[in-house]
């Protein structure tokens, strides 16, 4: 259409947008993993539960609570705020299972965390597990440390934890080595800390 009048601008031309859509084969395949991610959250109704929430609903023979507050309890203890609840959570898992076998050890653990519970509700009016900060929360471990419960679990994350092999590549460990020659030449002196000689 020509403009009429000089000293208006004339009108930008009309964009012509392509109404085929173009998806990638792996846009669409990684589109469609996601999707049924979200429907299998969404039948077990874990994507209405916080992450820390629904890996402690796991627990069913000690129950979510004890579960979440074990799970706190384990970061608490060994820290490391760049690695996912979920490699805590498979240290602290067996305890379901063996709770079910073991009365002691579910006394033990059901008692430990009303214990831990008690406290936090004496000094911060809310269960352990529901303590906002991590120094508030040491405050309560530290008055229960030299306790059976505390000890138990202390020890088994040790090598729960550390010696899981899904861990070591966190923390920049690269796993066995003797089946592949050993670190001699894999390694072994590859220290760039250090300042160069």
């Amino acid at each position: 259409m020509k403009n009429e009048h000089p000293d208006t601008p004339a009108e930008p031309a009309m964009r012509v947008l392509e109404k085929r859509i173009t998806v990638s084969r792996r846009a669409f395949l990684k589109g469609s993993g996601a999707a049924a991610a979200g429907v299998a959250a969404l039948s077990t109704g874990s994507l209405m539960l916080p992450a820390r929430d629904a890996l402690a609903a796991e627990f069913t023979e000690l129950g979510a609570g004890p579960g979440k507050t074990l799970l706190v309890m384990a970061r608490d203890i060994f820290p490391h705020d760049r690695i996912s609840d979920r490699y805590y959570m498979l240290a602290i898992e067996p305890y379901d299972a063996m709770a079910a076998k073991d009365p002691a050890l579910k006394k033990l653990i059901v008692d430990g965390v009303a214990q831990l519970d008690r406290l936090a509700m004496a000094a911060f009016n809310k269960p352990y597990a529901e303590v906002s900060t991590e120094p508030e929360r040491l405050t309560l471990l530290y008055a229960i440390e030299h306790g059976a419960f505390f000890q138990k679990i202390k020890g088994d994350m040790v090598t729960g934890f550390y010696n899981n092999k899904a861990v070591w590549p966190l923390f920049g460990e690269e796993g066995s080595s003797w089946e592949k020659g050993g670190y001699v030449n894999r390694g072994f002196d590859d220290i760039d800390w250090l300042p160069k000689a």
